[in-house]
């Protein structure tokens, strides 16, 4: 069974079919940038593109980069203020000419597909997936049950919003080196975490995930287990067609 899902970034936008039982994109995924201010009606538009561009006529799922309650939007650090109250289903549900929406916090998504088709497939204990890149997701699992809404990368380190020191965005705008990064700000950044949940394993998605060898390799002083995402980047969408599909 394929459902469509949506991955809502502050900087692109991307979806393709989701084939929930293998957990991949049933065919290549299509992308365009984030409007740049990311309003409701600009994001709303470019999730219509996406969508329009397969065709689809079914149920969809869309994550979001913020918390989500129902299908409200509660938060928005990395698209416009603007979002905040919005009835994010009932808006993409419209401009998608009434096809059902299904809207969820992005992390949550890309998390509850690692832990079924991941990295995190099968384990118990507490496991926090955290996406790395324009800001900080992430998903907090205890024996394989989410924890929602978490937005961990929001925790103050430093005196700074974690995402601001530790994101991916924050090494490409300060051009630090993968050892920089990983070492003085991604570390300490992990190791705050797991003082506060000890977590007995990490994952890392978002795009970064792919060039896991340039920095996991480097952290250090961390007790739990850390490992890469295996959908990578596709772990929203497949995310967002699962909840979809279950809706």
């Amino acid at each position: 069974m394929n459902v469509f899902g949506v991955d809502i970034g502050g900087s692109g936008i991307k979806g393709a079919p989701v084939d929930l039982e293998r957990g991949t994109l049933a065919e290549e995924r299509h992308k365009v940038l984030t409007p740049q201010p990311a309003t409701p009606d600009g994001v709303a538009g470019c999730v219509a593109e996406v969508v329009e561009h397969f065709g689809w006529t079914g149920p969809v799922g869309v994550t979001f980069p913020g918390v989500v309650t129902g299908s409200t939007i509660r938060t928005a650090a990395n698209v416009d203020k603007s979002w905040i109250g919005v009835d994010a289903g009932t808006l993409l549900g419209d401009r998608l000419g009434g096809l059902p929406v299904t809207v969820l916090n992005d992390a949550d998504a890309a998390g509850v597909a690692e832990m079924t088709f991941g990295a995190g497939r099968g384990r118990k204990g507490t496991v926090i997936l955290l996406t790395l890149g324009t800001g900080i997701g992430s998903a907090l699992f205890v024996d394989g049950r989410l924890v929602p809404n978490t937005e961990l990368g929001h925790l103050e380190l430093k005196g700074h919003d974690a995402e601001t020191r530790a994101s991916t965005k924050a090494k490409e705008d300060e051009d630090l080196s993968w050892e920089h990064w990983a070492t003085r700000r991604l570390r300490k950044y992990l190791a705050h975490v797991e003082m506060l949940f000890s977590p007995e394993l990490f994952i890392i998605g978002g795009g970064v995930s792919r060039k896991a060898d340039k920095f996991l390799p480097l952290i250090e002083g961390i007790r739990a287990e850390i490992l890469p995402a295996e959908l990578q980047n596709n772990a929203g969408i497949v995310g967002a067609g699962m909840a979809a599909g279950a809706a």
